[in-house]
């Protein structure tokens, strides 16, 4: 049975962490603010009351929140040591998350400006696409940094290593879902077809969560890290052409997701949440069977 100074100390040390980590979010917060100043938060949220900003901004807070956990996770050194790693994976999560979505500015989204489709046209699209970016790109920081991998200069060389091949599965991942599907994904996003949007969100958080999978756990060396990481990216690009196919024979029967997102005068938002929601689905289930 736990004492009640033991179930104090427990308590005391959650407080800590919390503490900690709310730090970190607020230093997040500052860094995301720094590296945009064209961007407005008050006047885009409240004055301007733009949806595809709100909802690239709360992914944010998501991919932040899930890139902190990596350093919060796993077994206690102490109560200072986890202090410290908290303190310094969290500030390597922070720099890493938001060269993430610097790549898929320039990378993934190449096509048009970024800044131009959120803050002047308030697409929302694109908003769900750089919000799917954030939770996605934190979802492989989280396997990057969490578990064992000897001293802490190794641990931030395996976690920026490891989130890097992470970036590359997403670029990949982009290139490839456009490619499976019958429409250029690029030009319906920028014709504000929040559809084609959601859509691709759903298979870039999918790759995400199967990247993360494939990483998370103590470090056992390079290859078998690599060869189980390549694995799961390998699993999650069969996957997204298997539920597209999924979707449109079983989940939306009789009717084509195609003509849903594309084809008709206002784009079936519905049919791609369905769409994104049997990408991810998908990848939770695969991460629970493997």
């Amino acid at each position: 049975m736990i004492s009640l100074s033991e179930i104090s100390y427990i308590i005391y040390d959650a407080v800590v962490y919390i503490a900690v980590a709310f730090i970190i979010f607020l230093i997040g917060k500052f860094v995301y603010q720094l590296l945009h100043p064209s961007f407005k938060v008050k006047e885009e949220l409240v004055k301007k009351d733009n949806f595809a900003f709100a909802v690239a901004h709360v992914g944010y807070y998501i991919g932040l929140l899930l890139a902190i956990g990596s350093a919060i996770v796993g077994p206690s050194n102490g109560l200072l040591n986890d202090v410290i790693d908290i303190f310094v994976y969290g500030m390597l999560a922070i720099v890493l998350l938001n060269c993430s979505i610097f790549l898929s500015d320039y990378l993934m989204l190449r096509n048009f400006s970024i800044r131009k489709e959120i803050i002047e046209d308030q697409n929302a699209g694109t908003g769900i696409i750089e919000a799917a970016v954030s939770i996605a790109s934190g979802l492989i920081i989280f396997g990057a940094v969490s578990g064992e991998s000897g001293d802490m200069l190794f641990g931030i060389l395996t976690a920026v290593v490891f989130w890097a091949f992470g970036q590359l599965a997403l670029i990949l991942t982009t290139r490839f879902y456009n490619w499976i599907t019958p429409y250029n994904i690029h030009d319906h996003i920028e014709k504000d077809n929040v559809a084609v949007g959601i859509g691709f969100a759903g298979a870039i958080i999918a790759i995400g969560n199967l990247i993360r999978f494939g990483l998370v756990g103590d470090f056992e060396g390079w290859l078998p890290s690599f060869a189980e990481t390549g694995f799961e990216l390998v699993v999650g690009l069969i996957l997204l052409p298997v539920m597209r196919l999924i979707t449109d024979k079983i989940l939306l029967p009789g009717e084509k997701l195609t003509d849903e997102i594309i084809n008709q005068e206002h784009p079936n938002v519905g049919a791609a949440l369905v769409e994104a929601f049997a990408y991810i689905g998908g990848s939770v289930l695969i991460t629970w069977c493997l």
